[in-house]
């Protein structure tokens, strides 16, 4: 566990533990390290670099909430990678992760092994963005880990079979408990970033997946997802033929990565880099 300095002046944590092929994780939106944990022990062997972008976890919060945008993060991954003297690194980025490593393959390829991406691509469905509205930045009704989990199921329709021990895992990985209540682990001005650029005309993020090509390229998809639809999929594994899909059935955005079809997938997608 450790910190680093951005040209800015913000401390934001990352983890680095393990040997081997370096993969920087970059979680989803709204998310932090602990994005990673479900499937870090399937993935033994390769050296883990996980990261909290501004505003989220451990690291410091922005005083600017424009500073919340993807080409912001971007520079902030590639400040970590000159901190950490890594010329090159594969990406597991869930959903805005992914977003971000293909900014990186369009501005910077030369630093990228290969990219994985769980439950985004280059079209985002209206769906998923209005789900994204209602939450963003509030703090949730329940009081307690306890109440959050038992909400879960009915908030998270689009998930399937998952046991009650998960739902209290994610509770207590996504907030934390005071004398008042549940509160969220990220800066609640993140809200006036996303709405804000949500106001914009969407951008064609299409050329951003292009720009992945002759890289090492995998995609987990929730089959339940409602921010990434199979029409995308189909449309990306027609652009990508190499493309290795692992589809998770029961699952909404996102899976959780320790899924047996989204860990084979990651498995193959590694061995791609060895």
């Amino acid at each position: 566990m450790a910190n680093f300095t951005t040209s800015d002046g913000l401390n934001l944590y990352y983890t680095d533990e393990g040997d081997g092929l370096p993969i920087l994780c970059l979680a989803g939106l709204t998310r932090t390290t602990a994005d990673f944990d479900y499937v870090t022990p399937h993935l033994v062997g390769n050296r883990l670099i996980k990261l909290d972008y501004r505003g989220r976890g451990q690291s410091d919060f922005d005083s600017d909430w424009q500073n919340y945008a993807l080409p912001v993060e971007c520079r902030d991954v590639l400040e970590l990678l000159a901190h950490l003297s890594l010329d090159k690194v594969a990406i597991l980025g869930t959903s805005r992760g992914g977003l971000n490593a293909m900014g990186l393959a369009a501005g910077a390829k030369d630093r990228l092994l290969g990219i994985a991406m769980n439950d985004v691509g280059p079209v985002i469905e209206p769906e998923g963005i209005d789900a994204i509205r209602v939450y963003i930045g509030r703090n949730p009704a329940a009081k307690t880990h306890e109440e959050a989990a038992a909400a879960f199921p009915h908030i998270f329709t689009h998930f399937e079979g998952v046991p009650e021990s998960r739902w209290l895992e994610e509770a207590r990985k996504h907030y934390v408990q005071t004398d008042s209540g549940l509160k969220i682990t990220y800066d609640p001005h993140l809200r006036d970033a996303v709405l804000a650029a949500m106001d914009q005309p969407s951008p064609d993020l299409w050329p951003f997946f292009d720009a992945m090509a002759g890289l090492p390229l995998a995609l987990v998809w929730g089959a339940n997802s409602n921010l990434l639809s199979a029409q995308t999929v189909e449309e990306m594994q027609k652009r990508r033929p190499d493309m290795i899909l692992g589809e998770v059935p029961g699952r909404g955005h996102v899976p959780f990565l320790d899924e047996p079809q989204a860990v084979d997938a990651l498995h193959k997608w590694i061995g791609q880099m060895q």
